[in-house]
């Protein structure tokens, strides 16, 4: 037998490469379907994605000579951006917005209603699930205005204090960013909700029981049982929630218009704003291209955290 071996990987000698061309051509027809699939995507989404990345470095506006022959100005644009001090202030708005209201307030809540939803009887899941899934599944046109009158200083927020006597502020001018990141929790918690109740639904009871017996306390399962078991879907809903967030728009506009003044003005009202107020199309899109790319850095960070982990 040992004496065969030889002659058969002798036999396959001059044509040993054959094998791997084989397996090439096996993978090559694999991607054959996906190929159209591709095509739309580079068409539809990366094709729009390095116009305007090419439309960063230009001059082109809504109005003027630019707005016919706009030229390339090469990093004028992010020139000014470092210039301007309402960027920095508008870049710091939009980071409190995504962490207050996506990473932290979304998720948590989200999570919370989950597990307190599992131990609920079931008229209540009923009510609870029925109340935060409206807010989800409302047009966003319709969700802001809701927010906007709910916050209004004569609106649902301030008149329910009356009730009980207390003078409430005029939320969206004193507070408008607590005001936005408590609307957008609102309008977005379902989705961590939903996420995070079928994760939990699928931790192994056994292991619960078994720490339960070990003596752990619901906190202590939570931390060393659940959240451990559930960590895959916590960083997707996590990049999920980050990427939706960073670009929420209608939301602010509607209730605040990112005022008053720039207080609750983030990238996208600001690029919004510089774009078809001020008709700086390229300096618009030049703030558009910062957000994109803090939206890949985030994107990095969470799919580098759903790596299988390696013994």
């Amino acid at each position: 037998m040992t004496a065969l071996a030889p002659a058969a990987a002798g036999a396959r000698g001059p044509g040993a490469p054959a094998p791997r061309r084989s397996h090439v051509r096996r993978d090559a027809r694999r991607l054959v379907p996906l190929a159209p699939a591709v095509v739309l995507l580079a068409l539809f989404m990366l094709g729009p994605v390095i116009w305007s990345f090419y439309g960063s470095f230009t001059n082109a506006a809504l109005t003027g000579p630019a707005a016919a022959n706009p030229e390339f100005v090469g990093l004028e644009n992010y020139a000014n951006l470092l210039s301007d001090p309402d960027f920095p202030k508008s870049l710091w708005l939009t980071v409190v917005f995504v962490i207050a209201s996506a990473v932290v307030g979304q998720n948590l809540v989200g999570l919370a209603l989950a597990m307190l939803m599992r131990s609920a009887v079931k008229p209540v899941r009923a009510v609870v699930s029925t109340l935060v899934v409206a807010a989800w599944v409302l047009p966003e046109i319709v969700a802001a205005f809701a927010a906007y009158a709910f916050f209004h200083a004569d609106g649902t927020l301030n008149s329910l204090l009356a009730g009980v006597g207390v003078t409430g502020p005029d939320w969206l001018f004193e507070y408008p960013m607590l005001a936005v990141i408590l609307a957008n929790v609102w309008r977005g918690t379902a989705f961590s909700m939903m996420v995070y109740a079928a994760a939990i639904a699928e931790v192994p009871p056994e292991i619960t029981e078994a720490a339960t017996v070990d003596g752990a306390n619901g906190v202590q399962r939570l931390v060393w049982v659940t959240l451990p078991t559930i960590r895959r879907s916590i960083s997707t809903n996590l990049m999920l929630t980050t990427l939706q967030t960073l670009s929420v728009f209608t939301l602010i506009y509607v209730m605040t218009g990112g005022g008053p003044g720039t207080d609750s003005s983030t990238l996208p009202i600001l690029a919004y704003q510089e774009a078809f107020k001020f008709a700086q199309v390229g300096y618009g899109t030049a703030i558009a291209t910062v957000m994109l790319v803090i939206g890949a850095i985030f994107s990095v960070v969470y799919i580098r955290s759903l790596k299988p982990e390696v013994d």
